[in-house]
């Protein structure tokens, strides 16, 4: 029978093994806890978006979109917790489709307000004046916004995640493959 040691099984080299390979773990996990979150994020508007989807084909391909990247972003967030390297690519790609997606969708609505103007309110136009003449400008200027944006936090956010390539490398270079296999082990399905 094996005797434990009285500090537990591991030596006190191992356990500061284990202490160091956990805070180069630290920023890998850390963006498995941002893929998780972003996944559930944009699967809960993927969901939203598919309801209008009965009604706009517009609707039901961003709907199925988001959706497929949802499922990358929880994909990655486990390749990330099995320390895998390809996570980190991923998520990064990801981010770029989502953000090709957003500005293509804001594209297209662009065209569309641009194509259909408001049509003509008739009687009701002496009512709101000249409200009618604010919205084509004012939806343009929204989905223009939103493609900035989409430019930025997307971008940012793959920038983000092929940052992690490097600490992840880091990781398996310098960490013992047991304490790998045991935060593998251990890191869930």
């Amino acid at each position: 029978m094996t005797e434990l040691r009285a500090g537990g099984p591991l030596s006190p080299e191992q356990r500061d093994q284990l202490a160091r390979a956990n805070q180069r773990a630290a920023k890998v996990l850390g963006a498995a806890k941002v893929a998780t979150f972003n996944g559930w994020t944009i699967g809960s508007f993927a969901a939203v978006t598919l309801a209008f989807g009965l009604f706009s084909l517009t609707a039901l391909v961003m709907s199925l979109g988001m959706g497929l990247v949802a499922w990358n972003e929880f994909r990655g967030s486990r390749l990330l917790r099995h320390f895998k390297p390809q996570g980190p690519q991923l998520l990064g790609k990801n981010q770029l489709g989502f953000m090709t997606l957003l500005v293509a969708y804001c594209v297209w609505s662009i065209y569309r307000t641009l194509a259909s103007p408001v049509p003509a309110l008739g009687e009701l136009e002496d009512i709101v004046g000249s409200v009618a003449d604010l919205i084509t400008p004012l939806t343009v200027a929204m989905y223009s916004g939103v493609a900035v944006v989409s430019l930025l936090v997307q971008g940012l956010n793959a920038r983000y995640y092929f940052a992690r390539a490097k600490p992840l490398r880091e990781y398996l270079a310098e960490t013992p493959a047991w304490i790998v296999e045991l935060q593998r082990s251990t890191a869930g399905l």
